[in-house]
């Protein structure tokens, strides 16, 4: 269920056009890797509330998590 939300946060993530959305559905296994820890760790409580609830955990938490996780936000213009 975790993996399921980590991969739906990931892709919401992206900003780029719907045709490139509609082919990237989840992140990439090292994206989810990237982010399942800081996911567990800073936002456990909001874990099912939905992908853009925890995509603005991560954010408010962006001086907590790890740098590798902060660059996946990056890397989906976030």
């Amino acid at each position: 269920m975790r993996k399921y939300i980590l991969a739906l946060t990931l892709a919401s993530l992206s900003v780029a056009s719907a045709a490139s959305a509609q082919a990237q559905r989840s992140g990439t296994p090292e994206e989810q890797k990237a982010c399942t820890r800081d996911v567990q760790r800073h936002c456990r409580a909001v874990i099912d509330q939905g992908d853009f609830t925890i995509l603005a955990c991560l954010k408010e938490n962006r001086s907590k998590i790890s740098a590798e996780c902060n660059q996946v936000l990056k890397n989906n213009g976030q």
